[in-house]
């Protein structure tokens, strides 16, 4: 492997470096659900129906999805330097084309080109900080590549309300163009040349095997969800997605050099957060998404107003930060990860008992707890991942978590679709009740990353943390 000016493959934390791709984070996760509290906007202008905006949506998340488990070959082949300023560029450019779309077949395409930017940006960038940060400054490193993933999720829904209450919804990708321009500077002096010493060819039969189970997942969760779904479509979906992604494990497996190497999953501290903490990062994905029409369709609030009630969720996100080190190297990260879900699974249940009368202070304060144990549980989950992963496997255990992370966050705005739907069958009809089902539903799911981790080690990640 080798490494550009910012310092060799084990050097200390490089600020700036982890900085400019947690901006790079922001920029992508952002983009995967800002757009959906200006749908009626954007449908109105572009004189479609609301629903239909949400093909953009899931254009984005497919093509995240897709393109993912080609990052790491690509860094290997061409180095990260090359691929994540490229990839910062061809977001930018398509970012730009979605401001100035004039149609749903136009407004798709330049999603698609986003879609092909984010896939490369965040892992290619995540991978080059992983690779050259000691393990003793893993966690600070760490700490810098989650905020974006607690804040954007949480500040989408009232970006997009307001600016498209306001303003114009075309301004939600303009914002993207100067933070993209200074990305594209940054990232030449900042990112090292990072590449594999000896770069294998590409995987192809494992990635048409994925890429065509997962974007038949995608669409199938997508259209079970959707206002009024196709039975055809869905069976089919879900049929060629099982057949697909079992035949993709099954050869994955087998193969020597797969394009995810799902042997890593062996690793117990990676493989809670792999699968236990995507579930966790799809369950509370969708809460921002499900909270703004929960208060929108069951308790008349305007767009702006919903959204800007999720802020909520952000304060407590970053006012808990700085001590969520602490708290690990005191209780351990098991211990405070498990809290985390216990307490992210009553927040839940508490979002599904809230009335239209309840004090709005009261309601408030569940969302900043909520936001507390959101940022304790993926500050937990990410620190443990690569805690016992060696350096050699490094590529492909980042590749395989981008792309597990990047589908359980997609999946989870589906997700939580598809349990409103239960609940209207569930219901007698009325506005609120089946957001109220899908809260609680959302936190039965939780049961899944807790029992997991209640049978991780004790000690797991005492390393990372210090504690040990």
């Amino acid at each position: 492997m080798t490494t550009g000016p910012t310092g060799g493959a084990h050097g200390g934390l490089h600020r700036g470096l982890a900085l400019l791709v947690a901006g790079a984070f922001f920029m992508e996760i952002l983009d995967g659900t800002v757009i959906a509290p200006a749908a009626p906007h954007i449908a109105e202008d572009l004189g479609i129906a609301p629903v239909a905006v949400n093909v953009a949506i899931t254009a984005y998340v497919l093509t995240l999805a897709v393109l993912i488990p080609i990052s790491g070959w690509l860094t290997d082949r061409f180095g990260a330097r090359l691929v994540f300023t490229s990839a910062v560029g061809v977001f930018t450019l398509a970012s730009l084309g979605c401001a100035l779309a004039v149609n749903l077949p136009m407004l798709v395409g330049t999603r698609v080109l986003q879609g092909v930017g984010g896939a490369m940006m965040v892992p290619v960038g995540r991978l080059v900080v992983l690779r050259t940060t000691a393990k003793a400054d893993l966690v600070r490193a760490i700490a810098y590549l989650t905020w974006p993933a607690l804040v954007a999720p949480v500040l989408a829904p009232a970006l997009g309300g307001v600016l498209s209450t306001y303003a114009s919804w075309r301004w939600i990708f303009v914002l993207n163009i100067p933070l993209g321009l200074g990305a594209l500077v940054l990232s030449r002096r900042l990112v090292p040349d990072v590449r594999g010493d000896a770069p294998a060819g590409l995987d192809r039969r494992g990635f048409a095997l994925t890429a065509v189970g997962v974007a038949a997942l995608v669409v199938g969760l997508e259209n079970v969800g959707a206002a009024v779904p196709d039975p055809a479509v869905v069976a089919f979906s879900l049929v060629i997605a099982a057949t697909s992604l079992g035949a993709a494990v099954v050869y994955l497996l087998r193969t020597p050099r797969p394009l995810l190497n799902l042997r890593i999953l062996r690793v117990a501290t990676f493989r809670v957060t792999a699968l236990g903490g995507s579930v966790f990062r799809a369950v509370i994905t969708a809460i921002p998404f499900l909270l703004p029409l929960f208060l929108q369709l069951g308790f008349g609030w305007n767009a702006a107003e919903a959204g800007l009630v999720v802020i909520a969720l952000f304060v407590g996100n970053v006012g808990i930060k700085p001590a969520t080190t602490p708290l690990m190297r005191l209780f351990g990260i098991r211990t405070v990860m498990l809290g985390a879900v216990l307490a992210s699974a009553a927040c839940l249940v508490g979002i599904a008992f809230v009335q239209v009368t309840t004090p709005l202070p009261l309601l408030l304060g569940l969302l900043l707890l909520s936001g507390i144990f959101r940022s304790v549980g993926f500050t937990a989950y990410n620190s443990v991942a690569f805690s016992d992963v060696d350096q050699p496997r490094m590529n492909s255990a980042n590749t395989l978590m981008s792309t597990l992370q990047e589908l359980g966050a997609g999946l989870g705005v589906a997700v939580g679709a598809l349990l409103v739907r239960v609940g209207e069958g569930l219901t007698d009809g009325s506005a609120d009740r089946p957001f109220r089902v899908a809260f609680v539903l959302l936190a039965v799911l939780l049961l899944v990353p807790a029992i997991e981790g209640l049978l991780l080690a004790r000690t797991a990640g005492d390393e990372v943390t210090g504690r040990a």
